[in-house]
Formats: C-alpha cells, sequence, structure tokens
C-alpha cells in the first residue's frame, strides 16, 4: 500500500453541489436562493425581524429570572436505578450510598453539583443515602423501606 493509494470508503464523501455554473447545472442563475429580495443576497442576519413591526420577543413582558450560567446542576438517580444497582450487586447495601459510590458503581456517569434522588421506580432495600437534594416522595419511599436520607447541603427536600 502507497500513501497515493489510500481513498476513503465509497459514499464516506459526498461532493458538494456546485452553485452558479450554468442553468444546465440545476443549480444556476440564482444558485438555488430564488429571485430578488434581501435573503437572496448575501450578508442577511434578519432573525425575529417583523419588517418593522415589534418582533414578538419585544411585545412580551419580561417575566422571572433564569440563573442559566451559575446554577446548580444537579444528577438526578431515581429509586428504582439504585434497587437495580443492589439486586446486580454494584451497590451495597451495607454502606452508605453517596456521590462517590454512585459513580463508581456505574448508576451515573458524573456526579456533576451533586446527585438528587427521585421516586421513581420501587426501592425495597432499606439503604442510607447522602445525596444534595431528594424529592419528597423519594424521602418517604426510601424510610418506608427502611433506610433513611441525608441532605449534604442546605437545599430544601421538595420535588
Amino acid at each position: 500500500m502507497k500513501l497515493n493509494e489510500i481513498s476513503d470508503n465509497p459514499g464516506a464523501r459526498k461532493t458538494a453541489k456546485r452553485v452558479g455554473r450554468g442553468i444546465g447545472s440545476g443549480k444556476g442563475k440564482t444558485s438555488g436562493r430564488g429571485v430578488k429580495g434581501q435573503k437572496s443576497r448575501s450578508g442577511v442576519a434578519i432573525n425575529g425581524f417583523e419588517g418593522g413591526q415589534m418582533p414578538l420577543f419585544r411585545r412580551l413582558p419580561k417575566r422571572g429570572f433564569n440563573n442559566f450560567r451559575f446554577r446548580a446542576r444537579y444528577q438526578t438517580v431515581n429509586l428504582g436505578r439504585l434497587q437495580l444497582a443492589v439486586d446486580s450487586g454494584r451497590l451495597n447495601p451495607s454502606e452508605p450510598v453517596d456521590a462517590a459510590a454512585l459513580v463508581n458503581s456505574g448508576v451515573v456517569r458524573r456526579a456533576r453539583d451533586g446527585v438528587r434522588l427521585l421516586a421513581g421506580g420501587e426501592l425495597k432495600t432499606g439503604l442510607e443515602i447522602k445525596v444534595a437534594g431528594a424529592s419528597k416522595a423519594a424521602v418517604a419511599a426510601v424510610v418506608a423501606a427502611g433506610g433513611s436520607v441525608t441532605l449534604l447541603n442546605a437545599a430544601p427536600a421538595e420535588g
């Protein structure tokens, strides 16, 4: 094999349609842009423009606050996933279940800013769980199964 004999798999690279190469090409003259108007020319950015009318996003009232940059991003875990991990032997029910244990057992890929426990599924094993947050229904289900939930930070435990 030589360097000049190496090629891609058939169909791996699709050649782009060359525009503006005569009417016989199928993309000649206007190059698929239609006829006239601002959008047929280059350098157009008119997203949200409504022809001079007040755009919709400016007509609607400003409301609320979205702290998208500094908000806490929790990794959610349902009770059913915990039970599956216990049943398969990946989680030891006698040891406390915290974010590190969940990552090591493969229940979650990464803990992010903490783990939040949700009440999806059914928990039959009593576990001692230490998480950043939990819904009221999840706490009730864990306590009913004979376990306990400890919240690591002062975040309210509500759904």
